[in-house]
């Protein structure tokens, strides 16, 4: 059967079957020839959606849509653009401050890249900037979001890992925050080497209080999501129900931009978001079901530490795969489908789980802006009006960046284990 799936799947994503598709596709012939009732499928298909903590991430990308619905995300870039913007190349460093802040409202990497491309990328064009360039660093400081809590990323490897969300969550700061100081580091050279302009910052104190003030709920959304989960106070799907409370009162009672069209519209978005989400966790879960019915996680588990005789060559052979896999499937399918393959060899050679998943985050956000599937490079460059080829040489400095944190991830367990 698995050399079956080997051979069928990729066939149907080169056919450009969607993901989810492809995999209950894939499922189906493989029951078919070995003799299965293909009611296995339904079976598996209904037991995912069962799970309690799975409403977290409907919850959260709820709250997310909610709190940047209005002028939130305006007074975000402008909080950003006070903060950073007065440096060389001052833009592009808010497109970099800003994925660090909506990734403590969003955890989407896309919404992320959408939101702040199409607020940042015309203003940085008008002002000078290469429009390569531009759509270069939103596409990449984008997948800050995906390290940085609430993350749907993380959130998704907790589920198919059994990984505390709480662990996850504290331990994606740090190499987010890395990521964020990097970006910002290759963004000031480019600056000084290129001639980019500095973003004019007009007013004084009293506009620096307006900017925090109406920022501040954003800023404090991370503070409130850790607090409550790493103090007991609640569990992950409870705090993203009372995130989602947060964001309602914050949109309605602080901003008072909050009416009932924007909140029908976040409603909309968060179901087209979670169905996506959810067809490619309840087709994966098919998938995983026929992997451990054919052993494949412990025969794969065996060969690899039978093959690879050290730890750190293990771990080297897991970050090519998932670098290579993660630039043709999107972030939450390849999450779901290497998962529980590499939880088994993470144990074996003495890997924690909490690391395995901070170094498949980073791994498989780097696929989000590498081709040919890459969704934030697709999304930027298409903001940008500039063809992707353009796009990926602005990326090189960037790819050498995430590599490198990806290395110190891998190998340096103090990253991620507090």
């Amino acid at each position: 059967m698995t050399a079956i799936f080997i051979w069928v799947f990729p066939i149907l994503l080169l056919l450009a079957v969607p993901v989810a598709f492809a995999m209950i596709g894939t499922s189906g012939i493989v029951l078919l020839l070995d003799g299965k009732s293909l009611a296995v499928i339904a079976q598996r298909l209904y037991t995912p959606t069962q799970s309690f903590p799975m409403l977290a991430i409907p919850f959260f990308i709820l709250a997310g849509s909610l709190m940047m619905s209005g002028r939130f995300g305006e007074h975000l870039v402008n909080f950003a653009k006070l903060l950073v913007g007065r440096f060389k190349g001052g833009m592009c460093h808010v497109s970099v401050v800003g994925s660090v802040v909506f990734g403590g409202v969003s955890g989407s990497a896309v919404a992320d890249a959408s939101a702040l491309g199409n607020a940042l990328i015309p203003v940085q064009k008008q002002n000078g900037y290469p429009a390569g360039f531009a759509a270069a660093v939103n596409s990449a400081s984008s997948t800050i979001s995906v390290l940085i809590p609430p993350s749907i990323p993380l959130i998704l490897y907790s589920l198919v890992s059994s990984t505390s969300i709480i662990d996850l969550f504290v331990a994606g700061i740090i190499p987010g925050i890395l990521l964020g100081v990097g970006m910002l580091a290759l963004t000031w050279f480019a600056a000084l080497r290129r001639g980019f302009p500095a973003a004019r910052v007009e007013g004084g104190w009293k506009k620096w209080k307006a900017e925090i003030k109406h920022a501040l709920p954003a800023l404090l959304m991370p503070v409130f999501v850790i607090g409550t989960l790493r103090f007991g106070v609640a569990t992950p799907t409870e705090v993203s129900v009372m995130a989602v409370a947060y964001g309602l009162v914050i949109g309605i009672l602080v901003y008072r931009d909050l009416n009932w069209a924007a909140i029908r519209s976040a409603l909309l978005e968060t179901g087209v978001m979670t169905g996506a989400v959810m067809a490619i966790i309840m087709a994966s879960s098919i998938i995983q079901w026929l992997l451990t019915m054919e052993q494949v996680p412990q025969h794969l588990t065996h060969w690899v530490t039978g093959s690879l005789s050290e730890p750190w060559m293990v771990i080297l052979a897991m970050n090519i795969i998932m670098l290579i896999v993660g630039t043709f499937l999107d972030l939450p399918a390849a999450m779901l489908l290497l998962g529980p393959l590499f939880a088994g060899i993470a144990v074996s050679i003495g890997l924690d789980p909490v690391q395995l998943g901070l170094m498949m985050v980073v791994n498989l956000a780097i696929g989000l802006y590498t081709p040919p599937i890459g969704t934030t490079l697709y999304i930027s460059s298409g903001i940008a009006n500039i063809s992707v080829g353009s796009v990926v040489k602005e990326l090189i400095p960037f790819y050498l960046l995430a590599l490198g944190v990806l290395a110190l991830i891998s190998y340096v367990p103090a990253m991620t284990i507090y």
